[in-house]
C-alpha cells in the first residue's frame, strides 16, 4: 500500500465476517468520523481535478453522495444522485447490473446530467465493480462524458477497476486492501 496514504488506510474499520462470513467489511464510517482523514480523503479525490472543467459528479448511494458531494462542492460541480428504484421523484432512467449475490436496479433523473457534461463517479469502494460498471452505463446512456471513476478503497483481488478500466474510464483510488 502507498505509505503516502497509510493514514487513511488506518483511519478506516474493518469488520470480519460482516456481512457473511469470509468477508472483511471495509467501514469508512470511522474515516468520516475523523475530520483530517475525511479532509484528506476529499482533498486528495479533488486534487487531480483541481483547475479543469468538471460539469458534474456523480455519487452512488448512500456513502457516495457523502464523498460526491464534498468532491461536488470543492470542485464547484453540480451534484448527481444514482439511487436504487423507486427513490426518486422525477421522471428517471434505469438500468439493471449485477451483485455477487444477484440483480438490482439504479436510477437517476433523465434531466440530471446534458449530453457532453464532464462527469466524475464517486463512491466510497469499489470492489466487484458491478455497480460502478452499471452507474458508467448509465450516464452513459444519456450522454454524459465520464471521464473518471473515484474510490477511497479498491479491493483489487475482486476485478472492479479492471472493468471500469475496459471500458475507457480512468480510474483512481486512495487505498487498497488485499483480499475481501
Amino acid at each position: 500500500m502507498n505509505t503516502a496514504f497509510q493514514d487513511l488506510a488506518d483511519s478506516i474499520r474493518s469488520i470480519v465476517d460482516y456481512p457473511k462470513p469470509g468477508i472483511v467489511f471495509r467501514d469508512i464510517t470511522t474515516l468520516l468520523g475523523n475530520p483530517r482523514a475525511f479532509r484528506r480523503a476529499v482533498d486528495e479525490l479533488v486534487q487531480p481535478y483541481a483547475g479543469t472543467k468538471v460539469d458534474k459528479i456523480a455519487g452512488m448511494e448512500a456513502r457516495g453522495f457523502i464523498l460526491g458531494g464534498a468532491v461536488a462542492h470543492q470542485l464547484s460541480a453540480g451534484f448527481v444522485p444514482i439511487r436504487k428504484k423507486g427513490k426518486l421523484p422525477h421522471e428517471t432512467v434505469r438500468i439493471a447490473y449485477s451483485l455477487e449475490y444477484g440483480v438490482d436496479e439504479m436510477e437517476m433523473h433523465i434531466d440530471a446530467v446534458k449530453p457532453g457534461e464532464k462527469v466524475i463517479l464517486v463512491d466510497d469502494l469499489i470492489a466487484t465493480g458491478g455497480t460502478a460498471v452499471g452507474a458508467v452505463k448509465l450516464l452513459r446512456q444519456i450522454g454524459a462524458d465520464v471521464i473518471s471513476a473515484c474510490f477511497v478503497i479498491d479491493l483489487p483481488e475482486l476485478g472492479g477497476r479492471k472493468k471500469l478500466e475496459a471500458l475507457g474510464v480512468d480510474v483512481r483510488t486512495l487505498v487498497a486492501f488485499e483480499g475481501h
